[in-house]
């Protein structure tokens, strides 16, 4: 007796498969972050932390409730460097840099956790350019290294690196572990130049600021030396497929000989 033909869902059932879809969830996420960035542009939260803070909040539940604005700040696009200098001039060089550096990796989460849930699946089907393919290769093998290595380089977009983390298939412990420690000296650096600023003659102030502008420098050119080389692995062959089984899947390099002697063989077999 033959089985009947699975009956849909129904209406709501179809809207639920529609809404969950990878595409209509990445369409979430860019609602989301274009309302974060509308309200960055509007109401400036970093000028509130700046010059707004509560007199009556004070020690470590001022560094707490700060750490925590600042996550949800960079997750709105708000630049860190400004949050960084704000940590330094509210709460000195050490309480800053620890509050800078816990809502660093607070806000990193956010966009990590927004950019996997709903981004993923639908951006994952666009990594198909040679230097996409490259760049998502790196971070998806040596997710710990290539992070670190990207949170050392000031000139890199916070944000941008946040969610092109999420697309690649890199650890949740890699992440945040490379965030925590990659951010801390530029985070550092600002935060005391934050705290120093009312004397920008003296040598805690050049000092920091004299770190800034180099690891800029060195970003820019470590920065152009990579992409040289994400380009030259963009370029290599794909390896050849195995004669032997005749498999696409195998994906085995033949050797020039072998390839060579099969060559000559199919040619005398067409004559």
């Amino acid at each position: 007796m033959p089985v009947p033909a699975t009956q849909p869902d129904g209406l709501p059932g179809r809207l639920a498969q529609t809404v969950l879809s990878p595409w209509c969830r990445l369409a979430l996420l860019a609602l989301l972050l274009c309302g974060a960035a509308t309200a960055m542009l509007l109401y400036e939260p970093q000028r509130l932390l700046a010059h707004g803070w509560p007199p009556q909040w004070g020690g470590g539940t001022a560094v707490a409730l700060f750490g925590a604005a600042y996550g949800l700040c960079t997750a709105a696009f708000v630049p860190r460097p400004v949050l960084n200098v704000a940590a330094g001039v509210l709460f000195g060089a050490q309480a800053g840099t620890f509050s800078a550096t816990v809502g660093t990796v607070i806000g990193a989460g956010i966009a990590f956790g927004l950019g996997r849930l709903l981004g993923q699946d639908a951006l994952r089907t666009l990594v198909r350019g040679r230097w996409m393919a490259a760049a998502d290769r790196q971070l998806s093998r040596h997710g710990f290294r290539s992070m670190l290595v990207i949170r050392l380089l000031p000139g890199v977009p916070f944000a941008a690196s946040n969610y092109g983390a999420a697309v690649s298939r890199m650890r949740w412990s890699a992440f945040l572990g490379a965030t925590a420690l990659g951010s801390l000296p530029n985070t550092a650096a600002y935060v005391i130049a934050g705290s120093s600023a009312a004397t920008p003659t003296s040598p805690v102030f050049l000092a920091s600021f004299g770190f800034i502008a180099l690891s800029g420098l060195a970003g820019a050119v470590f920065a152009w030396r990579k992409r040289a080389q994400l380009r030259g692995a963009g370029r290599r062959t794909e390896p050849a497929v195995c004669h032997g089984c005749g498999s696409p899947a195998c994906g085995r390099p033949v050797p020039a000989v072998r390839e060579r002697a099969l060559t000559a063989r199919g040619a005398a077999d067409r004559r």
